[in-house]
């Protein structure tokens, strides 16, 4: 793979790699810290060197990639919103897995719950939004795109998981398995199911947004009204599961109830914070998404309807033009007719 081929495609991979691979810092049976305050929150960052390293190459790399885009193509840069996607994805990763909130998330539920809303309702669909695929297509040069990049966005593995089907089913069994099953416990309690289960949310939230954003291609893209309908099922998923959490009459996971914390709510508040956060947090998400493919549905339809009027309006012209040409030449053969009579 050569070297033009292979900064972009860190771009996407480094990200994922490092969620998968970085330790984290003060849990899976470390002491337990001191009740959380703003100021500790703000300024209790761990900064995992290997996240920290692949988060600042990735972004560097992305930033570079854009340059020699906007380079080779000064006419049709990459959009400024796209980039600015990007950092703010890279941005939110960084919140969840190296601020207070990472200090914090195996003591408290409801922290946890924020840790994983911002890798799926944050980080996943911000880092769609900056389109890395189409990114990746421009910056590689065609026999790159040939010999690597087109072959795996055609293979078999990604037309079944790029399936939008596939990709709401994922999600939701993820969703629904990794807080009703014992992994969940049990990634609190081992490092590395921790950062598996970090990942795991990052991978099934970009594969959920993938189509909804539809900026990217993808083996099937879906309509304006499949999107909507998309997400407008998922969002009962996002509902159901946030009430069972919170309307459970006992603590689902015995990690927090043993932490031994002297300080803060009992552990069935603090579940029942954490149901309410995913509720609320998820079906704001939801609906923002809906209503802003609803205006991008209506800015299409206006943009089509102008193409038809302008198509119209050409047409009609050039009729008039032909009408214009034809009255002047018959005209024409009418007045030479009455000078050969004369």
């Amino acid at each position: 793979m050569s070297t033009s081929f292979r900064r972009p495609f860190a771009v996407v991979v480094a990200p994922l790699a490092a969620l998968g691979l970085a330790p984290v810092a003060l849990a899976h049976g470390g002491p337990t810290p001191p009740e959380p305050t703003i100021a500790g929150l703000l300024t209790a960052w761990s900064l995992d060197p290997l996240l920290q390293v692949t988060v600042i190459v990735s972004t560097v790399f992305f930033l570079l990639a854009v340059r020699r885009v906007d380079r080779a193509h000064p006419s049709k840069p990459v959009p400024r919103a796209r980039t600015v996607a990007f950092l703010a994805g890279m941005l939110a990763i960084e919140v969840a897995l190296q601020s207070g909130i990472e200090r914090y998330d195996t003591t408290l539920f409801s922290v946890h719950m924020v840790q994983h809303m911002l890798l799926t309702m944050v980080a996943a669909p911000l880092i769609v939004l900056s389109a890395p695929i189409t990114l990746i297509l421009r910056v590689a040069t065609p026999a790159e795109r040939r010999r690597w990049v087109l072959p795996v966005l055609h293979s078999r593995v990604v037309r079944v998981i790029g399936h939008p089907a596939v990709a709401w089913l994922l999600f939701t069994a993820v969703m629904w398995g990794s807080h009703f099953t014992p992994l969940f416990d049990a990634a609190l309690e081992n490092e590395w199911l921790h950062d598996g289960e970090h990942l795991l949310y990052l991978a099934v939230g970009l594969l959920f947004w993938w189509p909804v954003v539809g900026f990217d291609p993808s083996p099937y893209r879906m309509s304006y009204p499949a999107r909507i309908m998309y997400l407008f099922l998922q969002m009962p998923q996002n509902t159901f599961l946030a009430l069972a959490i919170y309307s459970a009459t006992a603590p689902l996971y015995p990690h927090y109830v043993t932490t031994g914390r002297l300080w803060g709510p009992d552990p069935l508040v603090d579940q029942q914070a954490a149901g309410a956060i995913m509720w609320v947090w998820g079906d704001l998400t939801f609906l923002l998404a809906l209503l802003l493919i609803i205006a991008a549905w209506m800015r299409d339809e206006e943009a089509r309807t102008r193409r038809q009027e302008a198509r119209i309006d050409a047409e009609r012209a050039a009729l008039r033009e032909r009408e214009a040409t034809l009255a002047d030449r018959l005209a024409s053969e009418a007045s030479n007719s009455s000078e050969t009579v004369a």
